[in-house]
């Protein structure tokens, strides 16, 4: 072992004592305002359907569609592989991941839409709406029919509709109360957000509802819909974005970027508005950095070409749809919306290869840092916490499986969990 190397300080401990003391107030506010992500399933894209369009069978419906589009124009893997560039080695696995997707669980997120795609209605036309809504929700956790996540889009906090929203919001959230409880799957939207102060509007709203239904504070949670240039550059010049996260005192689960509302405030004409348009990478990348470490999640926008009509135009949407969709993968934008059932071959198909071409090397990289063995790469706590969550998410959405990441990595969910989702200060995992 050598000699014993003599350890020498020059410090008294009071110093470090009384760094620690003047430090606590930033420990204090890095722990709130940055607690890191929730650790819990993103969903891979949100389905909107208009409040009165929302059946009992309308999750069902998506995927059969999705599956009589597929029959239609691409019955067989290795013809949708050709259509969207898919690799040999993946095309069947990918096919087959799909259709067992659109069988079994063809909707992650649905959000029932009385925004824009709803529109203006008599308020008692509305306030049936809302209420049926929350009945057929209800129904459907109750009967094991549900999406994973599901819940409502009302209209925004703006002057002219702030009331209806509000309404709309208390129908929807008393029918669930009166029908045994909030599901664990809500999930509420506010749209067209331009200053914190309105999300501070709809945090009082919530605190209000959960007050006279005597639920825990904090209970419920809601998305933030970045669709005005305001929400990103605000009059001062600072990122208002990040602000409305601070306003929305821990209830903020995501922001959401709408393409066509934001590409229009600034300008972009029509036939360029798209989720790869320069001004919507600006827009997501602030919403990026300013969800960093907050547990807030982005999601990207939605494609309005939809995948309609003879064999070469659906095609053509497919392949828009598919390249879309990876794209946004590749820059950490986990989640998007579909608009039509014919959407859904294409985001799965995207998500799907994303994850099992990376899987092997991921697995690799991974079982090489937990086993010190060096490789090619030197990866560093902060990229197996990246390489975790990357395996989780492929997992969660389908396109993986538990037993084989354990057996490609020799770890289990929970050990990945604990790379994924550190604690401040610990990232050791111990290997099987």
């Amino acid at each position: 072992m050598g000699q014993q190397e003599k350890v020498a300080t020059s410090l008294a401990g009071a110093v470090s004592e009384e760094i620690s003391a003047s430090l606590t107030a930033v420990d204090a506010e890095l722990a709130r305002r940055y607690p890191g992500d929730p650790g819990t399933r993103q969903p891979v894209h949100t389905v909107y359907v208009p409040g009165d369009v929302f059946e009992p069978g309308t999750l069902r419906s998506w995927g059969d569609q999705a599956l009589a589009a597929l029959d239609e124009h691409a019955p067989d893997a290795a013809s949708f592989a050709a259509v969207l560039g898919i690799p040999e080695e993946l095309a069947g696995p990918v096919h087959d991941r799909v259709r067992a997707k659109l069988e079994r669980e063809p909707v992650e997120d649905l959000r029932i839409d009385f925004e824009d795609g709803y529109g203006p209605r008599p308020d008692a036309e509305e306030d049936e709406a809302a209420a049926r809504a929350a009945r057929l929700v209800s129904e459907a956790y109750a009967n094991g029919t549900a999406a994973p996540y599901m819940g409502i889009r009302m209209k925004c906090m703006e002057a002219g509709v702030r009331d209806r929203g509000i309404r709309t919001t208390d129908v929807f959230l008393s029918g669930l109360m009166a029908a045994g409880g909030l599901p664990e799957g809500l999930v509420l939207t506010l749209p067209k957000v331009t200053y914190p102060e309105q999300v501070t509007a709809f945090v009082q709203l919530l605190e209000a509802f959960e007050k006279a239904h005597g639920l825990d504070a904090g209970r419920i949670g809601f998305e933030i819909q970045i669709e005005t240039s305001q929400s990103i550059l605000a009059a001062d010049g600072t990122a208002a974005v990040a602000r409305m996260i601070d306003a929305a005192r821990g209830r903020a689960t995501g922001l959401h970027y709408g393409t066509f509302d934001y590409s229009a405030c600034v300008g972009v004409s029509a036939a360029y508005q798209a989720s790869d348009h320069p001004a919507a990478d600006h827009a997501k990348a602030v919403m990026q950095v300013a969800a960093a470490g907050t547990g807030v999640r982005v999601s990207d926008g939605s494609t309005n070409v939809l995948p309609v009509g003879p064999t070469g135009q659906v095609h053509e949407a497919w392949r828009l749809h598919y390249g879309l969709t990876r794209r946004a993968l590749a820059r950490a934008y986990y989640q998007g919306w579909d608009m039509h059932p014919g959407h859904l071959p294409t985001r799965y198909a995207a998500v799907y290869a994303f994850y099992r071409e990376g899987l092997e090397q991921a697995a690799a990289r991974l079982a090489a840092y937990v086993a010190k063995a060096g490789g090619d790469v030197m990866d560093e706590p902060a990229t197996a916490k990246a390489l975790s969550g990357y395996l989780l998410r492929g997992i969660d959405c389908g396109a993986l499986d538990t037993a084989e990441v354990a057996r490609l990595t020799g770890l289990t969910r929970e050990d990945l969990e604990a790379f994924a989702s550190p604690r401040r200060g610990d990232l050791t995992v111990t290997a099987p």
